[in-house]
């Protein structure tokens, strides 16, 4: 086990509390990128003292293996109005950093106001490109983690705590 549940609520609500305080009287849009971070989104908006839109993105890179194919294919696109907003973006893990850089330069060609990323996990060793998150729940060196919306296969995004995992095939 990685992180526990009680760890993993603790953190939401520092971070709830901290972008509240910062976009305090602001126009607030989140854009989950899905999957996988569903679930911290919303524990995340639930958390918020401040109104905010939700909206999706998904973008897909890893396939069906345990390493980013490198390429960006926007699967499905944001439906809310981003010109003129403040956009924040909640990501589940930056890893190599491509698909986040894709998804802010797409995003950041419709105007918004400002436009800042809050990941869940942040896994700064395997960065291909250079990526800093706004906000950050947690940070790990290295691993293949399941649970709290992170998946393998599809397979044990439901489970309340996450997991390192060995070996994904």
């Amino acid at each position: 086990m990685l992180l526990t549940r009680s760890e993993i609520d603790r953190r939401v609500n520092d971070l709830a509390g901290q972008i509240s305080r910062d976009y305090a009287g602001c126009d607030l849009l989140l854009i989950g990128v899905l999957k996988g971070a569903f679930i911290f989104m919303a524990d995340l908006a639930r958390a918020l003292s401040i109104p905010c839109q939700t909206d999706f993105i998904r973008a897909a890179s890893y396939g069906a293996g345990s390493e980013s194919s490198g390429t960006i294919v926007i699967t499905k696109d944001v439906d809310a109005e981003v010109r003129g907003r403040d956009v924040l973006i909640i990501e589940d893990i930056i890893d190599t950093g491509l698909t986040l850089r894709h998804i802010v330069d797409t995003l950041m060609l419709r105007q918004p106001k400002s436009i800042k990323v809050c990941a869940f996990l942040d896994k700064r060793r395997r960065r291909k490109i250079p990526f800093e998150a706004d906000y950050v729940g947690f940070s790990m060196e290295d691993g293949f983690v399941v649970g709290y919306g992170l998946d393998f296969n599809e397979q044990d995004r439901h489970w309340p705590d996450v997991y390192v995992i060995p070996n994904p095939v």
